[in-house]
């Protein structure tokens, strides 16, 4: 059992005995997993992927729905299923997506292999729901992107729903794909569950070595047993290096080994998903998040946040320990967004001038405040001046004696002193530049 602080125990307690959801029992992480965790940690950049069926309709017409029409628009499986024979991505490249991703400075990528409509992006033999028997396309879309990886040095993770939408024995229903699918009010849990745990191991057993499973859905009926100890224990004997996590917005279980947060940093909660969940002190951290509104591509869905905004949002997640996850959701043939791939270009001119201050750091001795936050590597601290607009700025201290403070950008040296209150800092406004004010004091 991992150990955790008093209060975590306590919750995670509580909610064991109030629900009947057990993690994996005495996890110890295997020296491949944790050699992967300060990977995972250092490498701080990947690209999520929200790619299936659902890209055909393109949202629908409405904004942010994408992933979630066969929900949201209440599409019957008998309906749904039609989607498949329209899909044929003749335009997908894995090469020019993981050159895309290598340029981009991103270090990893976390694919859809099965999202909440139950359609297997993959070469199932589990079910012929999927993207070789069901479509006129008839590739392995992920065997593709694995053997590209490869090449590349980028590694691969796989999402993977344990919401499904489609199966009939994902029974009792939880609180979404009620009513409107056709399916009967019937079913045996323990079947599906089974069916998970075949897709897993054909995920785990024919693609040779991936970073991890990346799980989302449980929250769907938390009340539920998803046999957490027996598929995390599955996982890691095939893979022990491999990394779970899931997004189920709560205090992470044993089992898991890294604890996500979508599209907020640790800690926030603006969208609503992470009700207060404790941060984890003994796992690495990850929080993901969107180019736009929507996860899977939606073609009125014109929200694109500037790379100034994203660049803003990954530096924070840095000083937080966490890992940015940026997501896009490529179109119906194949191709990546252009307007992604343009942001994705910007961000990594400035990766290839600051990525020191991001890449290989953990956060810093400074917690995160509203005008910035600080990361860390070997003897160096970064402060990374976000929201200051004084010419003078009084940071806490680091916990040792300053030897030196200088400028990132140019390496100049920086006028500081200091006293009981702190350090403070002399930032002249000729060297403030948007982003990119990075202050280093070496001790």
């Amino acid at each position: 059992m991992m150990k955790r602080k008093p209060l975590v125990l306590i919750l995670l307690i509580t909610l064991v005995l109030s629900t009947p959801v057990f993690s994996q029992k005495d996890y110890v992480p295997s020296p491949e997993n944790l050699k992967n965790r300060e990977w995972f940690q250092d490498n701080k950049y990947g690209l999520f992927v929200h790619w299936g069926v659902y890209s055909v309709m393109a949202g629908g017409g409405d904004m942010g729905i994408a992933e979630w029409i066969m929900n949201q628009k209440q599409i019957p499986i008998v309906a749904y299923e039609n989607l498949p024979g329209f899909f044929n991505p003749i335009a997908f490249d894995a090469e020019e997506w993981v050159a895309t991703v290598k340029k981009a400075g991103m270090r990893y990528i976390t694919i859809t292999s099965k999202h909440h409509d139950g359609f297997a992006m993959y070469d199932s033999k589990v079910s012929d729901y999927n993207i070789v028997n069901s479509t006129p396309f008839k590739r392995d879309v992920l065997k593709e992107l694995k053997d590209a990886c490869d090449k590349e040095g980028i590694k691969l993770f796989f999402y993977y729903s344990q919401l499904d939408w489609h199966h009939p024995d994902y029974y009792p229903r939880g609180n979404t794909g009620k009513g409107y699918t056709g399916r009967p009010d019937s079913g045996e849990w323990r079947k599906y569950i089974d069916y998970m745990k075949d897709q897993l191991t054909e995920l785990l057993t024919n693609y040779g070595e991936i970073g991890g499973i990346w799980f989302d859905g449980q929250w769907d009926k938390y009340e539920e047993n998803w046999y957490l100890d027996e598929i995390y224990s599955h996982i890691h004997s095939i893979q022990p290096g491999a990394l779970i996590g899931s997004n189920h917005h709560l205090a992470p279980f044993p089992g898991e080994d890294f604890q996500m947060f979508e599209r907020d940093l640790p800690g926030e909660n603006t969208m609503g998903f992470n009700k207060g969940a404790e941060i984890s002190q003994d796992i690495p951290l990850e929080m993901c998040e969107t180019m736009n509104g929507s996860w899977g591509y939606n073609i009125k869905d014109r929200r694109f946040k500037s790379s100034s905004q994203l660049l803003e949002t990954m530096i924070r997640a840095a000083g937080y320990g966490a890992n940015f996850l940026l997501n896009t959701g490529p179109l119906p043939d194949g191709t990546i967004q252009s307007e992604n791939v343009d942001t994705l270009m910007v961000m990594s001119k400035w990766l290839d001038k600051y990525g020191e201050t991001i890449y290989g750091t953990r956060k810093g001795p400074i917690t995160p405040r509203a005008w910035g936050v600080s990361t860390q590597k070997d003897n160096k601290v970064f402060i990374h001046l976000l929201a200051w607009k004084d010419e003078s700025i009084l940071i806490p201290t680091i916990g040792n004696k300053v030897k030196t403070a200088k400028f990132f950008a140019d390496n100049s040296n920086i006028k500081y002193s200091e006293s009981k209150e702190g350090i403070l800092l002399t930032v002249p406004y000729d060297k403030r530049k948007p982003l990119e004010t990075i202050v280093v004091l070496e001790y």
